[in-house]
């Protein structure tokens, strides 16, 4: 694999680690399990690994786990009316639901929004929501993690209207994290970290270990 193609690899996961463990920190919102794993490839070229990718329909490396919503409601009246049936408070736990729901989301931008920082001042150009929209995160890795944003949205309302606005929100407060100062030291010192270790697997506890010591 050429360092280059590495290097975009290892951004786009630290941006999906980063999000995880920083925004869930920063919202108040219960650490959640994850790890980083990189598929075993012995040496193979760029060219072999982006056909193995397209035939198997499987990323080289992945985030396991790291979402605070484990399993997604028909829809969120759905959520409204469990809470009802268990006679919980429905406006809090509908609260934590949706701040919970949103995060995930902004969590799987960050991570081709990481990768596309890191292509742009890597080739000393501007990276700006002008110049990387929605849907140009395809050309970033973000397929899969635009497919799964939009199961959130169908989930959150049945109106696209609705859902284009909660994305561009969404989108919005993902590019913000990317391009904060302090949070792009801390996914560039961790895709380092995935660089220098070379390891098939990276634990949330290393990920927590590393930001410690920003």
């Amino acid at each position: 694999m050429s360092s280059g193609y590495k290097r975009c690899i290892a951004f786009h996961e630290a941006g999906h680690a980063a999000g995880i463990y920083l925004n869930n920190k920063a919202r108040n919102l219960p650490p959640v399990f994850f790890q980083i794993m990189f598929k075993d490839l012995n040496g193979e070229s760029e060219e072999a690994i982006m056909v193995y990718q397209v035939e198997q329909n499987e990323c080289v490396a992945k985030v396991k786990g790291g979402r605070s919503i484990k399993s997604l409601p028909s829809s969120t009246e759905a959520l409204t009316d469990k809470a009802i049936d268990r006679n919980d408070g429905v406006t809090p736990l509908t609260k934590d639901y949706m701040t919970a729901f949103e995060v995930d989301i902004i969590n799987l931008l960050i991570g081709p929004l990481a990768e596309a920082k890191y292509i742009a001042e890597a080739d000393g150009e501007l990276f700006s929501q002008k110049l990387v929209g929605l849907e140009a995160l395809k050309n970033y890795g973000g397929s899969s993690d635009l497919e799964l944003v939009y199961k959130y949205l169908q989930c959150f309302s049945a109106c696209k209207q609705q859902q284009g606005e909660k994305l561009a929100e969404l989108f919005n407060a993902a590019f913000n994290f990317v391009t904060d100062r302090a949070n792009w030291a801390a996914i560039t010192k961790l895709a380092n970290y995935i660089l220098n270790s070379d390891k098939n697997i990276i634990s949330c506890e290393e990920v927590a270990l590393l930001f410690e010591h920003l």
